[in-house]
């Protein structure tokens, strides 16, 4: 009991941290994502994999139990039908199902995998960050309670886009058909 309370809290600790980093996070897998691997990508804002990889919750194969927490991440994610599907056949899923089910936004080639998903993330990284952080607060608050929302916070966000030195550059940018460069300020 005390191996499984300790995993808990830091399993908790851990994910709590990952969707509260106010940074984009994205998840990257090759070849097997399975339980506990699938519970850390779905803490992600993206998940992006290569051709050749298989997802499985095998939790009813082993007789272990999902606390709520686990258990909603998957349905905010994929919905309850396939959520269902997914622990009551503890099976092994291929990336195109994956994808179909929305358990991942992108699949990559197995063949020159790490700069596409170098390409991927570069492209992210090149955007604008007070932008990124307005949207993550807003698109996080959408899953939540609507007692956890916290619309000030969110607003005061887009507002920052809005003032910033950023939205300048990105203007300019537009204007002179060449690419921004950001600085979060």
């Amino acid at each position: 009991p005390e191996q499984v309370a300790e995993y808990d809290r830091v399993g908790t600790e851990a994910n709590a941290a990952i969707v509260a980093f106010p940074k984009p996070t994205v998840a990257v897998a090759r070849t097997w994502c399975v339980g506990g691997g699938v519970a850390t990508a779905l803490g992600c804002d993206l998940r992006i994999c290569s051709a050749d990889t298989r997802f499985a919750v095998p939790a009813a194969r082993l007789g272990l139990g999902y606390r709520y927490s686990g258990i909603k991440a998957l349905v905010d994610v994929v919905g309850p039908a396939n959520a269902r599907e997914i622990f009551f056949t503890a099976r092994k899923y291929s990336a195109e199902e994956a994808l179909s089910m929305g358990l991942v936004n992108r699949i990559l080639p197995v063949e020159g995998f790490d700069a596409a998903a170098e390409a991927y993330l570069s492209d992210i990284a090149g955007n604008a960050p007070l932008t990124m952080n307005a949207a993550k607060l807003a698109i996080r608050a959408v899953t939540q309670d609507p007692d956890q929302r916290d619309i000030d916070a969110i607003n005061a966000a887009v507002q920052a886009c809005f003032d910033s030195e950023d939205y300048l550059e990105g203007r300019a940018a537009f204007a002179e058909k060449r690419a921004p460069v950001f600085r979060g300020r």
